[in-house]
């Protein structure tokens, strides 16, 4: 009882579309469909996967679905085609590959547990940015510094 795999044929352009113009395609798909928090990080230097990584939030599952198609439909206007998508089925996170630009789209519960943005941006501020967050988090409720 196995089932048939699907293939999705790729179509990259030549010359494939930079890093840049692909995510200005993005944005102005996330903007046309009104994602929340739009997020770009630049992980060039971090790792060969891909160039950038862009997170959005959606408002519900549907919204998440409607956002990736929405990236997706755009992508396709350009005359490219996604290296993979997954996730759609239960849109709480929605992965768009399009190769130098990947694109997460996920409720904003499961972006909060997952914390990609965290992960990704771990050690990009020079030591001492961030001290003043850890030392209000050291002080007690009255304000009082603890040991």
């Amino acid at each position: 009882m196995s089932t048939e795999a699907k293939v999705i044929k790729t179509k990259i352009p030549d010359p494939a579309p930079s890093p840049e113009v692909l995510l200005g395609l993005v944005h102005e798909a996330l903007a046309e469909i009104k994602a929340k928090d739009t997020s770009e990080i630049d992980v060039r230097g971090k790792t060969s996967v891909c160039d950038y990584m862009l997170i959005a939030s959606g408002t519900s599952s549907r919204h998440v679905k409607s956002i990736a198609d929405e990236v997706i439909r755009f992508v396709k206007k350009a005359g490219m085609q996604p290296l993979g998508v997954e996730g759609e089925r239960e849109a709480e996170w929605v992965l768009v590959d399009l190769g130098d630009v990947l694109v997460h789209i996920m409720l904003p519960r499961v972006r909060e547990f997952y914390a990609i943005e965290r992960l990704w941006t771990v050690g990009d501020q020079p030591p001492g940015e961030g001290d003043d967050e850890l030392a209000s988090e050291d002080d007690d409720v009255d304000g009082a510094r603890r040991a």
